[in-house]
């Protein structure tokens, strides 16, 4: 369900009640660019001449599983090699942004929609991947849901090699560059869901997937 106009609803009366226009002016925009580029940002770790082997380090060290595909028409099948690998059948549902691969050639039925209670594997995209933590960004919309990467019990998850940044800091510049504003939610995973509640001892899958699958696509 798309929430977007019960957001901009919530912000016009805020806006409203401070006495402002419902829309941002272009004097408001303004400011906010002239402030951040006077403020410099904090310091960040040497991350190494390779983003994309640093991601890699770290997703596997957050407890993701990591593969590669030569391209996007790639991806069905080495979905399907996980599939296989795990025994977790070839059932799934997806982000529409998927829709267009050839998933019935690779022999996986993937229904576009929102994850119900039985559907156990979810396939999505990301906005970006940040390779100081090996994090996934996922930005909120109407094709995009984040139920998929939260509900299923395993999320695979589609990464274009291109869409590896180095920092957080990175992520939300590329997201003020593209979207010019963020979505209702911004979803950071980093590895599978995992509480230390009891005893401090780790366990996977307690608020979420216990698997998080990441394919990273090197022609995209």
């Amino acid at each position: 369900m798309d929430t977007s106009a019960a957001r901009k609803a919530i912000f016009e009366r805020i806006r409203t009640a401070q006495k402002r226009p419902d829309q941002p002016q272009q004097a408001e925009l303004d400011a906010v660019q002239d402030y951040l580029s006077r403020h410099t940002r904090g310091p960040a770790p040497d991350l190494g001449p390779d983003l994309q082997l640093r991601f890699r380090q770290q997703a596997l060290r957050m407890s993701d599983t990591v593969d590669e595909a030569a391209d996007m028409a790639s991806v069905p099948a080495a979905v399907a090699r996980y599939l296989d690998n795990t025994g977790l059948g070839r059932s799934a549902i997806g982000w529409n942004t998927l829709s267009g691969l050839d998933w019935r050639g690779a022999g996986i039925e993937v229904d576009f929609r929102p994850p119900r209670d039985p559907d156990l594997i979810g396939i999505t995209g990301v906005f970006c991947a940040v390779a100081e933590t090996g994090t996934l960004m996922l930005l909120s919309g109407p094709d995009t849901w984040s139920s998929a990467a939260l509900l299923p019990e395993t999320h695979i998850a589609v990464v274009p090699a291109s869409r590896i940044v180095g920092t957080m800091e990175d992520a939300f510049a590329l997201a003020r560059k593209e979207r010019g504003e963020l979505p209702r939610a911004v979803n950071f995973v980093s590895g599978p869901s995992r509480t230390g509640d009891i005893e401090q001892t780790i366990v996977l899958g307690a608020h979420g997937p216990y698997r998080v699958h990441v394919i990273v696509v090197q022609g995209a």
